[in-house]
């Protein structure tokens, strides 16, 4: 396993693999990895010749009052966890490589990026974006593993390869969770035992809307209103938002039907946690 530090020879290296007639899957990730970056890395192993993963805390989707300082950072763990899953590069680049002087471009797509967490964090998924974007360009992957777990970022991401012509396949794979059920998430260390505990109480109300909804349940109202009571009887939850909507386009929907997205932003203390669902309606 190799470690790369800038964009220039991460670009000859995947050229090079390419030359050769091999495939190069991608994870791109903020490290501080835990199970769920890992699962997306076997899932990488098995459909690429080569795997390539980044660990990049990405400053421009950081709002000013967010966690950019405090976020976690352990990369020789993260390189410890890598090299057992057989990875064949780290790409692992500085700020000021991927961010030059008078760096001026990013991309938006504003239909997807100001709704749900986009409504709530500001300018967040235009840095998204453009990261992707400028690790796509550098890594140069054939296919690219995302989670649902960050189910907004992953139909945005979709909406932008297909939109630029990215030749890249995009694979979302399921939420790894713990065994109460709670997502696998870095932010999760934020969380006191007590908030831990509690934090299961998400999952619990995407549960409970799903059945709900396989019940025959179509009022979109109905199904919030529980979820709401579910999560405000733990102390120290705090709703961000609780939203139903369509799970393509992440426009909001009338009425329960085809395939729909239910996603949720709650915060335990300072922590803030995301969790959605997919249901799909014949």
């Amino acid at each position: 396993m190799k470690i790369i530090k800038t964009p220039q020879a991460m670009q000859k290296i995947a050229d090079s693999i390419h030359r050769q007639g091999k495939t190069i899957g991608f994870v791109p990730t903020m490290g501080y990895l835990h199970q769920g970056h890992l699962d997306l890395v076997k899932i990488a192993r098995r459909k690429s010749d080569i795997v390539v993963v980044s660990i990049f805390v990405n400053p421009t989707q950081f709002g000013p009052k967010e966690d950019l300082n405090k976020y976690p950072r352990d990369f020789n763990r993260d390189e410890k966890l890598l090299a057992k899953e057989k990875v064949d590069y780290i790409f692992y680049p500085t700020v000021k490589s991927m961010y030059p002087k008078n760096y001026a471009t990013s991309i938006d797509l504003p239909s997807l990026t100001n709704v749900l967490c986009g409504k709530s964090r500001p300018a967040h998924f235009q840095g998204v974006a453009t990261i992707v974007a400028k690790l796509f360009n550098i890594v140069k992957p054939d296919l690219a593993v995302f989670g649902q777990k960050d189910g907004q970022q992953a139909v945005i991401i979709k909406q932008m390869v297909q939109d630029l012509n990215f030749p890249i396949k995009i694979i979302v794979a399921p939420t790894t969770r713990e065994k109460d059920g709670l997502a696998m998430s870095s932010r999760n260390i934020y969380l006191t035992p007590e908030q831990r505990e509690q934090a299961v109480v998400l999952y619990h109300a995407l549960q409970h809307a799903k059945k709900m909804i396989k019940d025959g349940e179509k009022n979109i109202h109905k199904i919030i209103a529980l979820m709401e009571e579910l999560i405000e009887s733990i102390p120290d939850a705090k709703i961000d938002y609780i939203q139903i909507v369509d799970a393509d386009t992440l426009q909001p929907i009338q009425q329960i039907s085809g395939k729909i997205l239910i996603a949720l932003a709650v915060k335990f203390g300072h922590c803030r946690l995301i969790d959605n669902m997919i249901v799909k309606i014949r």
